[in-house]
């Protein structure tokens, strides 16, 4: 067996993992690659393998930088199963029609702004007829069942507590006749986080792939979070101003939207407009209700046994067309915008940025992860002062938070017990990280657990089993 990342190795996006066994070929996620705009398209434009002898595909979650390059590997020549969560092929079909838009808006850029020397593919990425075309190989499966990949191999979700309808994927594969287990850790997320279920354990398995995103780093609170968002739009109120929240549309929005409607049921923000400035955020949040089944217990408890809506209340809106888009920047504050992406790298978050960036009187709130060489990494520096929007720069004056506590990865404390609460583990592939988190948890991990084979990767590099 051989186990090659092809994306998310020693750094966080594009996560793509191609197994070999048994003379077949099994991607787990093809993702795209995200930061430096040019430096992305490369990687996103070619695969080092060639799609038309892979023979199935195990998806962990539906974030771009897991699916986004689907469409693209289809286009190329893929024709087999892509097994995910029910909840994830729904989010899919939402989520790959937007990198279909974006990726064409991203082919305009280049045109205008590179030599035509410098393009990386003829046209777009891929279209929105490329999206619509890959949808017809994904695969509907349950949690917690196993479902047959290709001969030899079969695979099991378990919940990953990172968004609605991420999985965890546990392989068993018969090589030689010899059952090997491999468990693949997808985005890890975290216990007591709102909406969905926590995090199951991984089963006993001898090799594990696992992400290393936030693994020299802690996390505050989950409640401590509900306070600090509660704080920032007091402070930023009491300023006359708009507190303005990049944030992913998929999980990330509608957590904070839960945590919203909290905070005004408990009377403990002002009535305040809070303006939800994404269509495509509307469209997953559709989805969340379609899935019931992901949901956690305290979900039920506070909003469904009740029959409220807990994405819905009467301070929020959900804005669809561009002209209500300009017109939330004409309006004076305090207000609350929260609009993708949640790295600031499209999206209408930008238009925002620019026009408020440069108002003391603002906040601008990051909820999420920021990536090396993005906007949003740029803009939650401190040591930055004035950053670029649209090819023209602007001081930052607004304040700039970041609550850490949202994030929907595990931090280096969660990760540390995943990793050696699971059995049996003789070989241990760190991915989906910087090196300055994966190599402090890979040392802590060998002082804890003894006679752990521990991998960082480069790119394409093969690792033998």
């Amino acid at each position: 067996m051989k186990i090659i990342p092809h994306g998310a190795a020693r750094e966080v996006t594009g996560s793509c993992h191609e197994i070999q066994v048994n003379g077949k070929k099994i991607l787990l996620d093809c993702g795209l690659f995200q930061g430096h705009r040019q430096e992305s398209a490369v990687k996103n434009a070619e695969f080092p393998f060639n799609p038309a002898e892979i023979d199935a595909m195990v998806l962990s979650h539906a974030h771009a930088d897991h699916v986004g390059r689907v469409p693209l590997l289809s286009k190329k020549g893929f024709n087999a199963p892509i097994h995910c969560t029910y909840a994830t092929k729904d989010l899919a079909a939402v989520m790959l029609a937007d990198s279909a838009y974006i990726n064409t808006k991203d082919e305009e850029y280049f045109c205008k702004y590179l030599a035509k020397s410098m393009m990386q593919c003829d046209g777009p990425l891929y279209t929105i007829e490329d999206a619509e075309e890959c949808l017809t190989h994904f695969e509907g499966e349950n949690y917690n069942e196993w479902f047959d990949v290709c001969e030899g191999v079969k695979a099991q979700f378990l919940d990953a507590g990172h968004i609605i309808g991420a999985a965890m994927v546990v392989l068993e594969i018969i090589e030689d006749g010899v059952t090997k287990k491999v468990g693949f850790s997808g985005d890890l997320g975290r216990s007591m986080l709102p909406i969905i279920r926590d995090p199951a354990p991984m089963p006993p398995v001898e090799v594990l792939i696992c992400e290393s995103t936030y693994g020299n780093r802690e996390h505050g609170g989950i409640e401590s979070a509900k306070q600090d968002l509660k704080d920032v739009i007091i402070r930023t109120a009491k300023r006359g101003g708009k507190v303005l929240i990049p944030a992913f549309s998929l999980e990330r929005t509608q957590e904070i939207v839960y945590d919203l409607h909290v905070l005004w049921d408990e009377k403990e923000i002002p009535a305040i407009p809070i303006m939800i400035d994404s269509p495509l955020a509307t469209k997953v949040t559709d989805v969340f209700m379609k899935h019931p089944e992901c949901y956690d217990k305290a979900m039920y408890e506070k909003f469904l046994s009740k029959s409220h809506n807990p994405f819905h209340f009467s301070l929020i809106r959900y804005t669809e067309s561009v002209e209500e888009s300009k017109q939330i920047n004409g309006t004076p504050g305090p207000m609350i915008i929260m609009a993708g992406s949640g790295m600031c790298e499209a999206g209408r978050i930008r238009h925002h940025l620019k026009n408020e960036i440069e108002d003391e009187r603002n906040t601008i709130l990051a909820v999420g992860y920021m990536a090396k060489n993005t906007l949003g990494r740029r803009i939650i520096d401190p040591e930055v002062t004035e950053v670029k929007i649209f090819d023209k720069m602007y001081q930052k004056k607004a304040e700039t938070v970041y609550i850490n506590a949202y994030s929907g990865h595990a931090d280096m404390t969660d990760l540390d017990n995943f990793i050696c609460s699971t059995k049996g583990v003789k070989k241990l592939i760190f991915v989906h990280g910087e090196e300055e988190q994966m190599q402090p948890l890979a040392d802590r991990v060998s002082n804890i657990c003894e006679g752990i084979e521990i991998i960082m990767p480069e790119r394409d590099e093969v690792i033998e089993v």
